[in-house]
């Protein structure tokens, strides 16, 4: 059953003024634990009267063999019934995990494609890409297989793993800039699968560090999203303007802490997804565990500062 806390916001309260989006990372494990939080996210959008205007998928969308072309059976169980349409009926902003590159071949570029085919909510015009939700949030969607990340020797045949080409990472962090250059929404948020930061299993993402947490301060972005580590995280920095979140409890097997010497305002490795709410004066981020209930809030506000408890 929902125990939801007395103060949290109610559809009907902010109705015509605030945008609603939950967010799932590392999800497509095609076992019970997704079922468990997709039924969770059910549950929690009908207990508040929410219709959510999307969902944001941040990559490892599908584990294991079985989904490599656009008529696999798995997106129907593992996408298009297991996130049903007339509860969540906006569009659903997906981005490439490591997995999507590796468990299937070619299983990118069936996800692509499943986008282009009409008749579904599974919103992937590119590896990267922009959206805009009216003047109030700009989402840059990023594809953060870079070979660094996700184009290791592969340890059994000793050859290296599908990731992003020499070229396309060329071109994404191009873009990516000349993006963060142009006018945005009140708040700017990036989504990438691989974190910048993390206390989880893998730990930062060096080259992620080095290259994009530089170009997220110096254009003031408000949030960075993502997953990969199997937790729910918070972290901030003194002196960075950039939240960084991390929501990967979405169905895969969750995973301990391998620094928590780094404080930082939250981490929990539990099973669980995201509730993003966002009007004029803040974001809202809040964790839930697979039943809907609250376990960690963030308040952002345009100016950078933020607080939890909210």
């Amino acid at each position: 059953m929902l125990n939801l806390r007395p103060h949290q916001v109610l559809a009907e309260e902010t109705a015509g003024k605030d945008r609603h989006f939950l967010v799932i990372g590392d999800y497509g494990s095609d076992e019970a634990p997704q079922t468990a939080v997709a039924q969770g996210m059910t549950h929690y959008a009908r207990k508040l009267a929410l219709k959510p205007d999307g969902l944001f998928l941040l990559g490892d969308n599908f584990y294991s063999q079985g989904l490599d072309r656009v008529d696999s059976l798995r997106w129907r169980t593992g996408f298009e019934a297991m996130y049903p349409a007339d509860v969540f009926p906006g569009a659903c902003y997906a981005i490439l995990g490591n997995h999507d590159y590796h468990d299937n071949k070619g299983g990118e570029r069936a996800q692509l494609a499943y986008a282009k085919r009409g008749g579904t909510r599974w919103t992937m015009p590119h590896k990267w890409y922009r959206q805009e939700f009216g003047d109030l949030i700009t989402l840059l969607a990023l594809d953060t297989n870079l070979r660094s990340l996700s184009g290791t020797i592969h340890p059994k045949i000793k050859i290296p793993q599908a990731s992003l080409s020499a070229t396309e990472e060329a071109e994404q962090w191009a873009w990516l800039e000349a993006e963060l250059a142009k006018p945005r929404g009140r708040f700017t948020v990036v989504a990438g699968h691989h974190p910048v930061y993390s206390n989880g299993m893998h730990g930062d993402s060096k080259e992620l560090v080095e290259k994009l947490a530089p170009m997220l301060q110096r254009h003031g972005v408000h949030l960075y999203l993502c997953g990969h580590d199997h937790d729910l995280q918070h972290l901030e920095f003194e002196g960075q303007k950039t939240s960084f979140v991390i929501s990967g409890g979405g169905g895969a097997r969750i995973r301990e802490a391998k620094n928590l010497e780094r404080k930082t305002p939250y981490f929990n490795a539990v099973y669980g997804f995201s509730h993003l709410q966002a009007n004029a004066d803040r974001l809202l981020l809040r964790h839930l565990d697979a039943n809907g209930n609250q376990i960690h809030s963030l308040e952002k506000k345009p100016d950078f500062s933020w607080k939890t408890g909210v």
